[in-house]
């Protein structure tokens, strides 16, 4: 049986209610995806907070996101389309909404002019950075709550996590 936490949260008053409901559950294991699952949640949350507070949606914050860490600034809307999973004609209405915001752009491909591709302006890419300025600060949670080491031991064990659902996902 674990040892009782010194400084407990509200995951350990629930593990402590169902502990004799439901005993073959393994506690450990629930209180860790319960925790991850809580802590996704506030961080999903802080987001929505983030992306209202600079006018955007998720959708409209990932394709500018895509559009600022690609090397030239520019992608095609099918590239668009396939790195936020979404169908052609829901690209064209979310970069027709950024276009019309000043967000993004229409420009003739250079090497192709039967092809099209979005560019982030200036107003865009400030946008942009300004959002994650603003999330990040609010991610800082992280730095309060956690050393350097701690830091670095959860990114570890996490890594290790996502490793095994990245194996167990590619060998079915």
């Amino acid at each position: 049986m674990p040892k009782a936490p010194t400084d407990p949260d509200h995951i350990d008053g629930f593990l402590a209610e169902i502990r004799d409901k439901l005993p073959a559950l393994d506690l450990s294991i629930e209180g860790i995806v319960d925790r991850i699952n809580g802590i996704n949640r506030r961080i999903r949350r802080m987001l929505d907070e983030t992306l209202s507070e600079h006018g955007l949606s998720s959708g409209e914050w990932h394709v500018l996101g895509s559009l600022s860490w690609s090397p030239t600034g520019r992608r095609t809307a099918g590239d668009l389309a396939q790195k936020t999973e979404l169908s052609s004609a829901a690209m064209t209405n979310r970069l027709d909404r950024l276009e019309e915001a000043g967000l993004v752009k229409r420009v003739r491909d250079p090497e192709d002019r039967r092809s099209v591709l979005v560019e982030l302006t200036a107003k865009g890419k400030k946008l942009y950075e300004r959002s994650v300025e603003t999330q990040a600060a609010k991610e800082s949670i992280v730095a309060a709550a956690l050393s350097e080491r701690e830091q670095q031991q959860l990114n570890d064990l996490l890594r290790k996590l996502m490793r095994e659902f990245e194996r167990r996902e590619t060998s079915r």
